[in-house]
């Protein structure tokens, strides 16, 4: 009896997260595609094939789903894009270089909706912290690393940077979303390039034998 019951939890167990994942799937489309306010209930069960007893017995409410798809589509993207950057090695300065030809091959995927939590948080309360603090820190994690190789690559001011090139990067999004033009990843890789200047470097430090010799 004991083997059987824990074969019976071990089904289960499995058929959860197999719904769990077609539902997590199902919402990430939709919402990303029609958008959240615009996409029920109804829809995502019948394009998951789970029941809606299921949605709610994993996620309790929309609320919550909407709030394990962004999380799961945040991590999914920052190792994307973070692999992207790293992928080929080199220089920091490289790696930053290839943030926006990979912005550009996203751009052009069938599915490229725009960022889920640019879509949130412009479809909701502006005042309302619920979606708006997610995006916060998946934006923190992104920030971090393009710091990071901002100030291995020797900028002045790494943090500086590092937002500047986030803007660029969020215009680019908002931008290819609306026009539909991978292409605009291009521009925005243009101007990045003008940040990576000379005058925006630190100067190397000389030693003494070299400041007696001038």
């Amino acid at each position: 009896m004991g083997k059987s019951v824990s074969k019976r939890k071990t089904v289960a167990a499995g058929y959860e997260e197999s719904a769990r994942g077609r539902l997590l799937s199902a919402a990430t489309h939709l919402f990303c595609k029609n958008g959240i306010n615009a996409t029920g209930i109804d829809a995502i069960i019948d394009e998951a094939g789970t029941a809606k007893t299921t949605l709610y017995k994993l996620f309790g409410s929309k609320t919550n789903l909407v709030n394990a798809v962004l999380e799961s589509e945040g991590k999914a993207w920052r190792e994307w894009f973070i692999g992207a950057m790293e992928d080929g090695g080199g220089d920091a300065q490289a790696k930053l270089k290839r943030i926006f030809p990979a912005l550009k091959r996203w751009f052009a995927e069938e599915r490229f909706y725009g960022c889920p939590f640019i879509n949130a948080v412009a479809e909701h309360d502006k005042d309302a912290k619920q979606f708006r603090n997610i995006a916060l820190r998946h934006k923190k994690v992104v920030l971090a690393h393009i710091e990071k190789l901002a100030a291995e690559m020797g900028a002045t001011e790494p943090r500086i940077l590092a937002h500047q090139l986030a803007l660029l990067i969020d215009g680019a999004i908002v931008a290819a979303m609306v026009s539909r033009d991978p292409g605009v990843a291009d521009t925005a890789g243009l101007v990045a390039g003008n940040l990576f200047g000379p005058s925006r470097m630190k100067k190397p430090k000389r030693s003494p034998a070299e400041l007696v010799a001038v």
